[in-house]
């Protein structure tokens, strides 16, 4: 395994950190500049061990988000963006390589228009249009799967109503996902989605409470199976500033929608209650995915990498549905300069059916991070599946660089 490559450009990015300006980090005021330019550059080795297959997958990344926003006047704005991935092997399955000998990691080499939208923001109001980011509460339902080094946006249009203030009103009308596939993916529903969806979420956020009540009908126009409609309620709480007590409980009902050919109706429950004390938070969670034996609940726009495990073993829900137990902690090594840089999370999770009694699984999680400086940050990542009844072993490694950085023009 040749990783020369990986070795001499975290030696570049490390050595650009350390001789950087101003420029490397979010100007004082780039928020409130007329024009600024805005980059996110993102350095990766991944490498895959999965007993289904023989050879080892490892893939070297570098991503680049390059991107202008422009404050018009009177409320408006724009912001275009262009994303590229290079890949320095193809020791990987990466969807658009053929490479299917490889387990599968989705970072494709190639190029793509990332966000290109028009928006104008009042003191009640607020409106955007174009292609762009779209992010509702946790990203359990909406998300741009960031984690991926092309990111998930969607063609759409967003409209905002702050009637109040403790009150945020958001409706979404979705024309086409771009997914994180690429465009050069091999199957084209990989690419993109021609959808006709209607986002609808109201929030009340007060004394450190959230309240989210909502109705996603999701229509996807390509694949029928995919169409649902989901009401739920969301409540949130989080500790005060010493630490102490925080919880997210969630319950919601999926049902077919649409041109969806078949008939179904499942269940979706969170419990997530949490203490933070001394910087350390320590969570244990219980989520349930229904399922009936022929089809299952579905979340296909969701931030799917930051639910039921890093491995990425539950992306699909089986049709037999998904009982997710986890205990997690997470914190800082200190208050110290350096001990309050580096970060930590251990994650332990047992996997089951909620249609009978299997036993699919159970991972463990483990991260360190570190900011090397503002905007630039290290990460070691690492996941480790079991397989009991569903799917084989796996282990997944992750090694990254990511510089992030604003600029007035």
């Amino acid at each position: 395994m040749n990783r020369q490559p990986l070795y001499v450009l975290c030696a570049a990015a490390l050595a650009c950190g350390n001789l950087m300006p101003v420029a490397h980090a979010q100007s004082e005021n780039a928020q409130d500049a007329p024009v600024q330019l805005e980059w996110n550059a993102r350095l990766r080795h991944e490498q895959v061990d999965d007993a289904a297959y023989s050879p080892h997958a490892y893939a070297d990344t570098l991503r680049l988000r390059l991107g202008i926003r422009a404050q018009i006047g009177y409320g408006w704005s724009y912001f275009i963006e262009g994303a590229g991935t290079a890949s320095a092997n193809d020791h990987y399955n990466s969807g658009a390589n053929g490479e299917t000998r490889y387990p599968g990691i989705t970072d494709p080499s190639g190029a793509e228009l990332n966000q290109a939208w028009l928006a104008w923001k009042g003191d009640a109001f607020a409106l955007k249009a174009g292609r762009q980011e779209v992010t509702l509460d946790n990203q359990r339902w909406v998300g741009n799967v960031a984690w991926r080094q092309l990111e998930q946006t969607f063609d759409a249009v967003a409209l905002q109503w702050k009637p109040g203030a403790q009150w945020t009103l958001r409706y979404d009308w979705l024309d086409r996902v771009n997914r994180v596939a690429g465009p050069d993916a091999i199957n084209p529903l990989a690419r993109s989605r021609d959808l006709n969806t209607h986002l609808l979420n109201a929030a009340w956020n007060a004394n450190g409470q959230q309240v989210t009540g909502y109705a996603y009908l999701h229509k996807d126009k390509q694949v029928a199976s995919a169409s649902t409609s989901t009401y739920g309620l969301r409540w949130t709480g989080k500790p005060g500033k010493d630490g102490g007590f925080g919880w997210s409980v969630e319950g919601a009902r999926q049902y077919d929608y649409a041109n969806n050919p078949q008939s179904f109706g499942h269940n979706y429950w969170l419990l997530e209650p949490s203490w933070t004390q001394w910087g350390v938070t320590g969570k244990l969670g219980g989520e349930y995915l229904g399922g009936d034996g022929r089809t299952a609940l579905q979340t296909p726009l969701a931030t799917l990498h930051a639910f039921n495990g890093w491995d990425d073993q539950f992306t699909v829900t089986p049709v037999r549905g998904l009982k997710d137990y986890y205990a997690s902690l997470n914190g800082s090594m200190g208050r110290s300069t350096i001990g309050s840089r580096l970060g930590w999370t251990v994650a332990y999770h047992q996997y089951r059916a909620t249609e009978g009694s299997a036993r699919y699984g159970s991972e463990w999680d483990a991260s360190l991070s570190y900011a090397l400086m503002p905007g630039l940050n290290a990460l070691l990542k690492a996941a480790d599946y079991r397989a009991d009844r569903y799917g084989y072993d796996d282990t997944k490694l992750w090694l990254q660089l990511e510089w992030v950085g604003t600029q007035r023009l």
